[in-house]
């Protein structure tokens, strides 16, 4: 078979894992062409391609980014993009495409699949919110990453008696937050989930710094809304072609407001693209090698519309249509563990 490859959307660890796992078994095992598409849709749109063969795609497992590129091309919102697509699919005479991406990407798969094209898709989100799966390769790098840089900030947050605030991903779920959160030991954590009560966020720092603790540690989502707001904090106005706003800043609002209402010094940190770049952890690397592995064999069941899922340790798949359906957010006994592992205000 003829199989096309994208990766679609914001990058993480683990996209070259899913592209090598689905190239190798393929030739190796089905005798299967690859062609990439660069870019993501837009490479489908331009017809922008590459050839994925063994060779291409030795040496990539341990690489963070991908190199098949990403963009954040909406082709719904481009006249005639689906139809663009579906052509290009058929000059490049391709079997199937595979989609590696989160809600953006696989709902545009979504619609192509509705027009008749062959996809099958590999879930791909660094804040792990995608229906229908237990987990996202990226996630745990991503965890990682942002776990050091918090035992990190205890030290300096100790040293100078403050109050330090660490902004990480999470534009409509705190995966990362709470995760995070409770593997740093952080004093508080906010995420999108629940409203930010900075009044009770106040009343946590000043127990720990009054009872023989004079440093703390604050974990907040970028999603999280602002202090009585409906709200996120955004860099600017423009909005991506999925109608997304680019978040950033909350960390600084909520640092603002505890060192006006305690009289503690407190700063802000914003890990930003750091929790997406860099080589991917050993779970990862497994995770991702699974879902292009799994992905591949449901091209070769034709078993079109479906989107490879991990739950519990095993590997399933699920109508792609039902992934895209609604936002994954952290589930109440994760905010519970959080809830309980603080002191009673």
């Amino acid at each position: 078979m003829r199989v096309g490859i994208l990766t679609g959307g914001g990058d993480c660890p683990g996209l070259n894992a899913v592209i090598r796992a689905a190239v190798h078994k393929g030739i190796l095992h089905y005798g299967d062409e690859f062609i990439g598409f660069m870019e993501g849709w837009r490479g489908v749109l331009d017809n922008n391609t590459m050839p994925l063969t063994l060779e291409s795609t030795s040496g990539i497992l341990h690489l963070g980014g991908t190199i098949l590129r990403t963009s954040r091309t909406n082709v719904r919102k481009i006249e005639g993009g689906l139809d663009k697509c579906l052509e290009t699919l058929k000059a490049n005479k391709l079997d199937a495409l595979i989609t590696i991406g989160g809600d953006d990407t696989q709902g545009v798969a979504n619609a192509l699949i509705e027009k008749g094209a062959n996809c099958v898709g590999v879930p791909k989100t660094i804040d792990n919110d995608l229906s229908g799966t237990d987990a996202c390769f990226g996630f745990d790098t991503a965890v990682s990453i942002a776990t050091e840089a918090v035992d990190r900030l205890h030290s300096t947050a100790e040293a100078h008696n403050r109050v330090i605030v660490c902004e990480v991903m999470g534009r409509d779920a705190g995966w990362i937050a709470i995760t995070t959160g409770i593997a740093g030991g952080a004093d508080v954590i906010l995420v999108p989930e629940k409203p930010i009560d900075i009044e009770e966020v106040c009343k946590l720092v000043k127990h720990r710094h009054e009872h023989g603790k004079k440093f703390s540690i604050v974990v907040v989502a970028e999603g999280a809304k602002l202090p009585a707001s409906d709200k996120q904090a955004t860099h600017g106005d423009k909005l991506d072609s999925f109608g997304h706003a680019r978040l950033s800043g909350i960390g600084q609002v909520v640092a603002e407001e505890i060192e006006k209402r305690t009289g503690y010094e407190t700063r802000s940190v914003n890990l930003g693209h750091t929790q997406r770049g860099g080589t991917p952890t050993a779970f990862d690397r497994l995770l991702a090698t699974r879902y292009g592995s799994a992905a591949i064999d449901l091209v070769h069941q034709k078993k079109f519309g479906r989107l490879v899922v991990l739950r519990g340790t095993e590997i399933q798949d699920i109508p792609l249509a039902d992934a895209i359906a609604k936002t994954r957010t952290v589930s109440e006994d994760l905010l519970n563990v959080a809830k309980g592992l603080q002191p009673k205000v």
